[in-house]
């Protein structure tokens, strides 16, 4: 069921971008949905504080981006929701979350959903499957989360991807993974035409272009994970695992990823605040706020600046 969209204050919302459309959502062509889902997390927890905790540290992110050359958010505009009470057990949360993104989409707006646990990812997805029929989900993460279910719980953070590709003509391709069970990898190997994975221990080799081309031309939904990130700059997670990417070799791979492809929803999960680290909050607001404007604003030209 479509929800009813329940806007925060502008001082409350990402970015407290006042003059950027926070003050008149009608206007605003990305909107924030903070979902801090926490129900099968099985290592570190926190998760639930995630939304509350990026949301604090947007308000100390520049508006100006030195790499687009621009205040970026002035080009489309953000709105954020009011966090809602999750419903329970995930299933019900999920549709839950699937309603709200329905009712953005309705609206004609781009969704970014601020995680919570990576079990919400399935729901997005279902929502912009219906209307993109060659999906494909770009996933940034340390774990592969193919599993058929984790703990008795078949919508578990662990087993988010196998959930997404439930839906039949999604794929995925998957980069930073350093992290598979057994299952998973039989899973991976026995569906090859429908997942390709860029492992962590062969960064050093990527060719992002390369990495990125299958998105030319489709609809894809980025899923990010803050653990994609090594574990000596992202402590602040459920389960840190070392050799993962950089904050710059990250985002190398959403901008690409964006102008190769077209951008329709994201999301952004797995912050787990600790306090007083705030480094790790403000960093997962810094890349929430560059997720939108590599989707939203116009890409950048040859010399690497932002088209006016």
């Amino acid at each position: 069921m479509r929800a009813k969209l329940d806007y925060l204050p502008v001082e409350q919302s990402f970015l407290a971008p006042v003059g950027a459309d926070a003050a008149n959502p009608a206007f605003a062509r990305a909107v924030v949905i903070p979902f801090g889902l926490e129900a099968s997390v099985s290592y570190g927890s926190g998760t639930a504080a995630g939304p509350t905790a990026i949301l604090a540290a947007s308000h100390q992110v520049e508006f100006y981006d030195e790499e687009l050359e621009c205040e970026p958010v002035r080009r489309y505009g953000i709105a954020t929701l009011r966090e809602p009470a999750i419903a329970r057990p995930i299933e019900k949360a999920l549709a839950q979350l699937e309603g709200v993104v329905e009712a953005v989409l309705e609206a004609g707006k781009f969704p970014l959903t601020l995680g919570g646990e990576h079990a919400l990812t399935p729901a997005p997805v279902r929502a912009l499957a219906r209307r993109h029929k060659d999906l494909i989900v770009l996933q940034l993460d340390a774990h592969a989360d193919l599993r058929d279910g984790y703990q008795g719980e078949p919508f578990s953070h662990a087993a988010a991807m196998r959930r997404v590709l439930d839906n039949p003509d999604v794929s995925l391709i998957s980069a930073g993974i350093r992290a598979i069970s057994t299952e998973e990898m039989a899973f991976y190997q026995s569906n090859r035409h429908r997942i390709t994975i860029h492992w962590a221990k062969d960064q050093a080799r990527w060719d992002i272009a390369e990495m990125v081309a299958p998105l030319r031309g489709r609809p894809v939904y980025l899923t990010f994970d803050i653990d994609a990130l090594d574990a000596s700059a992202m402590p602040a997670t459920g389960t840190p695992t070392p050799g993962g990417l950089t904050y710059w070799q990250a985002l190398a791979i959403v901008r690409q990823a964006a102008q190769a492809g077209n951008v329709v929803g994201a999301d952004l999960v797995e912050l787990a605040p600790i306090q007083g680290l705030h480094a790790c909050d403000y960093t997962a607001a810094a890349i929430a706020y560059k997720v939108l404007s590599y989707a939203l604003a116009r890409a950048p030209n040859e010399r690497g600046h932002a088209e006016p």
